[in-house]
């Protein structure tokens, strides 16, 4: 398994706020996420604006597609960005348009794990050549105090042995990052653990640090 990368979401609901927060923290992660409430109050141009900040970055446009596959990924990643979700309830025919769009711009594309879904639909999202898929514990679920729980690796124990690569997410810390050792992790996404921190550039070190003692340096 490759190290995994860290990743700034930005559910910001201005894109000024974002981009302050891009200034202080690109340094230090890897990927770049145009997050889905950003998305929502400011449109594609969130996207624009952050790949002409970062153009060195990866960056994800977050929508969490349904619908038109095809044609929200021609936005998104004409935009700038390199991967798109799409939500894993949309039909798979919606799935196979995004990612041919995307692979064409050298791209990806990324299944939201929301909702119901099978290790069925898995195997056709790989089999229509999706590699990437993130498992989510909602912000919702963790006000009602849901933590990682057991069934939650297993699944993403399976999900990695039909060959997915897992971006998590959902209120991690540093320190939640052993719990995943043995799961095959793209990336782990922060986002109000770094952009709300008192000291964000020391808690991206934190997950930098933990990464290494887990999976090896860089």
């Amino acid at each position: 398994m490759s190290r995994p990368l860290l990743q700034l979401a930005l559910d910001h609901t201005r894109l000024d706020a974002a981009q302050r927060d891009v200034a202080l923290l690109q340094d230090h992660v890897d990927i770049i996420e145009a997050g889905t409430i950003l998305c929502l109050c400011e449109g594609v141009n969130a996207v624009r604006a952050l790949r002409a900040q970062c153009p060195e970055k990866i960056i994800v446009a977050d929508w969490k597609v349904a619908d038109a596959g095809e044609t929200l990924a021609q936005q998104a990643l004409g935009a700038g960005a390199n991967w798109m979700t799409i939500i894993g309830a949309a039909p798979l025919a919606t799935i196979e348009k995004g990612h041919a769009v995307a692979q064409a711009h050298h791209g990806d594309i990324q299944i939201e794990l929301f909702g119901n879904w099978t290790f069925e639909d898995a195997r056709d999202w790989y089999r229509v050549g999706v590699r990437q898929a993130i498992y989510h514990r909602g912000r919702d679920a963790q006000a009602s105090g849901q933590q990682w729980g057991d069934a939650d690796l297993a699944r993403m124990k399976a999900l990695s042995d039909i060959g997915l690569e897992l971006s998590v997410t959902g209120g991690l810390t540093p320190e939640d990052l052993p719990l995943f050792k043995d799961i095959n992790v793209k990336a782990f996404i922060a986002g109000r653990a770094l952009s709300g921190a008192a000291n964000p550039q020391q808690i991206a070190r934190a997950f930098h640090q933990h990464i290494d003692a887990i999976w090896g340096e860089k």
